[in-house]
């Protein structure tokens, strides 16, 4: 399986403006690229953040696949040693874990992974940007940097990459081959010759407790995907990634060129398998589209295996792959490159044409949850329904979507009445879209204790999350804050405090609140701990 974390999009894309970290060129980097080369901004290496945040993830108890382990005895060695470490550092860190677990073990490996991309190096991890410019998933584990830190000395991290670095030597010597064939086989497709010297960086980072998972990330210019070493390596993530790298900068550059074509998203909207981040959002859409067509194309299938995959993509949504494969047919026959050709591409689609092919279709169904995924849901309904809805929320928070939080969460509430997960992410929603009035009165529901019943799901204060109601009391505090009533705020705050279970970064937030009244950061809205 992979992961494709939140990516693309006008946001991503313009992440150029907001670049949150560089992943950049250290020398180990360097060490790792072809020897016969000088370094060319594309290449395979070991990260010593991401070593040391899955060290601490192995301490905390996380589920590594331990098989993807099988030739590398050091680090499956250094794993066991890990979980059996304690110290007061240690602690600290197995309690920020549970803290901020997650019930999807690749959601909770996606948090840190971003972390480890845009964290600094050993052994203080420093960021090197403001806080208020961090991705969301880094901000859910806000805290983490200190924890890390601290572990990181603790543990001596710094002797146990000795001793394993001659195993990740070994993975990454294998990575590099097909590395080096993905980068020939697109750059001659798209008829490009990347130049280094413009500062963008592609990294493969090997990293085997990740297991068979594969996570891309983009910040700015530094593009990165981070892979295990099992037997199979994943060609195919890894080629995805790096056309991403090759074809993001092309909307950018037509920007306005892309957007006379917007109007077909609105058919595409209409799948329910696409994913929330292109349903407004042409540009990363196009780019996303884009590139399956280029993979199709690469592929050289039979004319009945690539109706087959366009009518896929259809069905899924990815309505633009269709025009984009006849596109690049033509493409194909003729010389400019591709970052020349773009405005053809662009122009060949006819937008009339695909509206009527598009109009009546047939998308696919919503796909249904996996099994062992779901949450428990009030006794006579369906956990799998609830699960997902609440799982879909929360994706569209991360996104900082909040009108497509807000209707998903409105939705739980009409099939689950007073579903307290569903209040606080409807709150949270109205925190991101600057409605502190609707906000406050969420969260003041969520805290007032009012006795339990069948119709709110027993949603009593004393039968709440310690995490929902200690934030929504920090909440609170901050709407206060900045209302001006400081008496008030200090008794949320101090709530937040008295809640038995609450998380440690809700109680370090509570404790910040007592002493100082709150200043929102840059932007003016708060940030969702979640």
């Amino acid at each position: 399986m992979h992961s494709w974390p939140v990516r693309a999009g006008a946001a991503a894309l313009l992440a150029v403006a907001i670049a949150v970290c560089t992943l950049g060129q250290s020398a180990q980097q360097r060490s790792a690229a072809p020897k016969n080369n000088s370094y060319t901004g594309i290449s395979v290496a070991a990260s010593p953040q991401l070593f040391a945040t899955m060290c601490a993830l192995d301490a905390a108890g996380f589920e590594a696949h331990e098989s993807t382990l099988a030739e590398m005895p050091a680090r499956l060695a250094l794993r066991d040693s890990l979980l059996k470490m304690q110290g007061p550092a240690t602690d600290a860190l197995r309690q920020f874990y549970r803290d901020h677990q997650l019930a999807d073990p690749a959601d909770t490996l996606s948090r840190y992974i971003t972390f480890a991309l845009v964290a600094g190096p050993p052994p203080d991890f420093q960021f090197h940007v403001d806080q208020s410019l961090l991705p969301p998933d880094v901000l859910a584990i806000d805290g983490f940097q200190k924890v890390l830190a601290d572990f990181y000395h603790e543990a001596h991290l710094d002797l146990r990459w000795e001793a394993v670095e001659p195993e990740y030597n070994r993975a990454i010597a294998r990575y590099q081959p097909p590395v080096r064939r993905i980068v020939t086989v697109v750059n001659a497709y798209l008829r490009e010759i990347f130049k280094p010297s413009n500062g963008r960086t592609f990294t493969v980072f090997v990293e085997p407790l990740v297991g068979n998972r594969a996570n891309f990330r983009n910040a700015g210019d530094n593009y990165a995907i981070v892979v295990g070493t099992g037997p199979d390596i994943p060609e195919d993530d890894i080629r995805h990634a790096y056309l991403h790298f090759m074809l993001d900068p092309l909307p950018l550059r037509y920007r306005k060129l892309v957007d006379s074509k917007s109007v077909l998203l609105n058919a595409a909207a209409r799948a329910p398998q696409l994913p929330a981040e292109y349903h407004d959002d042409f540009l990363s859409f196009a780019d996303e589209c884009l590139i399956k067509a280029v993979e199709l194309r690469i592929r050289h299938l039979a004319p009945q295996q690539l109706e087959a995959a366009m009518t896929d993509a259809d069905r899924s949504g990815f309505v633009l792959v269709r025009p984009f494969v006849a596109q690049l047919m033509k493409f194909e026959k003729a010389e400019p490159a591709m970052s020349y050709y773009f405005p053809d591409l662009i122009n060949g689609i006819d937008v009339a044409a695909e509206q009527k092919r598009l109009h009546n279709f047939a998308f696919a169904p919503a796909q249904t949850p996996a099994a062992g995924k779901q949450a428990n849901a009030p006794t006579g309904e369906s956990p799998s329904d609830l699960d997902a809805l609440l799982a879909q929320g929360d994706k569209e928070i991360a996104l900082q979507n909040a009108p497509a939080a807000a209707s998903t969460f409105q939705n739980i509430l009409s099939k689950y009445p007073g579903e307290p997960r569903a209040v606080y992410g409807l709150a949270i929603a109205s925190v991101l879209s600057g409605e502190a009035g609707q906000a406050k009165l969420l969260f003041q529901q969520i805290v007032t204790p009012r006795t339990s019943s069948a119709n709110d799901g027993g949603n009593s204060a004393a039968t709440l999350d310690p995490s929902i109601l200690s934030w929504s009391h920090v909440y609170l505090g901050r709407i206060d804050d900045l209302e001006g009533q400081r008496d008030q705020a200090t008794s949320e705050y101090r709530a937040a405090l008295a809640v038995a279970g609450a998380p440690e970064a809700a109680r370090v937030a509570a404790q910040r609140g007592v002493d100082s009244a709150y200043q929102p950061p840059s932007g003016g809205k708060q940030k969702a701990p979640r």
